[in-house]
C-alpha cells in the first residue's frame, strides 16, 4: 500500500513541478556552471548504499570531502542555492529516488557513510526501515543549520548531540506509524515549507 502511494505521489509531484524543475535547472546552470544535480552516496535500508539526488546548491568547485554539514551563511552555497534550500526545492529530485525504490515519502532521513560510521549500536536499528524525504525528526530539527552556526566543533556536535536525538525521534515514529500519521507528517512538512 505504501509503495503504491509512494509511486503515485511522486509521479504527481514530479509532473506538477516539471516547469519549476526546468527553471531551477537553468538557474543553477547559469548561476554557477557545473552539473545541475548534486549526487551523493547515502546509506539506506539494510545498510545498502545508494545515490541520492538534489539540485546543486553549492559552487561546483566545492570539494566533496569537506564538511558535509551546512550552516547559515555558509559561503559554499550559491545565491540560487540559498533560495532553493530555504524553500526545500533542492530536494525535488529525491522523488526520483522514491520512484526507484531507494526511498519512501515518510521515513528517517538517510545519512552519508561518514556519519553512519559513527553510529552507536542502538542507532543501527534505523537500517530496518526505508529512508524517506521527511519524518517527525526532519520537522523538529528543520533549523539544524541555525543550531550549528555558532558551534565550534560542528561535526562533533552533530554526531554526538543532534544525530542521536534525531534518530531517537525517527525510531519512535517508525514503531507506531500508520498511513494516517504519514499523511499528517506530509501535511506538517508542506505547512513548514510554506511558512504557514
Amino acid at each position: 500500500m505504501r509503495r503504491v502511494f509512494d509511486i503515485l505521489f511522486s509521479l504527481i509531484v514530479l509532473i506538477l513541478t516539471l516547469p519549476l524543475s526546468l527553471i531551477i535547472s537553468i538557474a543553477v546552470k547559469l548561476s554557477s556552471g557545473g552539473p545541475v544535480l548534486f549526487v551523493q552516496e547515502r546509506v539506506g535500508r539494510g545498510e545498502a548504499v545508494f545515490r541520492m539526488y538534489k539540485f546543486r546548491s553549492m559552487h561546483s568547485s566545492v570539494v566533496e570531502d569537506k564538511s558535509q554539514l551546512t550552516v547559515d551563511g555558509d559561503t559554499r552555497i550559491t545565491n540560487v542555492g540559498r533560495v532553493i534550500r530555504r524553500l526545500k526545492l533542492d530536494e525535488l529530485p529525491q522523488f526520483i529516488n522514491v520512484l526507484a525504490g531507494d526511498m519512501t515519502i515518510v521515513g528517517p532521513r538517510p545519512e552519508v557513510p561518514r556519519y553512519v560510521a559513527e553510529y552507536e549500536p542502538w542507532m543501527r536499528e534505523i537500517f530496518e526501515y526505508k529512508p524517506g524525504l521527511t519524518d517527525p525528526a526532519s520537522i523538529q530539527y528543520n533549523n539544524e543549520s541555525e543550531m550549528l552556526t555558532d558551534v565550534e566543533n560542528r561535526e562533533q556536535a552533530y554526531v554526538t548531540e543532534i544525530l542521536p536525538r534525531k534518530m531517537s525521534v525517527s525510531l519512535e515514529y517508525q514503531k507506531n506509524r500508520t498511513i494516517f500519521s504519514d499523511l499528517k507528517v506530509i501535511g506538517a512538512t508542506i505547512w513548514l515549507i510554506l511558512g504557514l
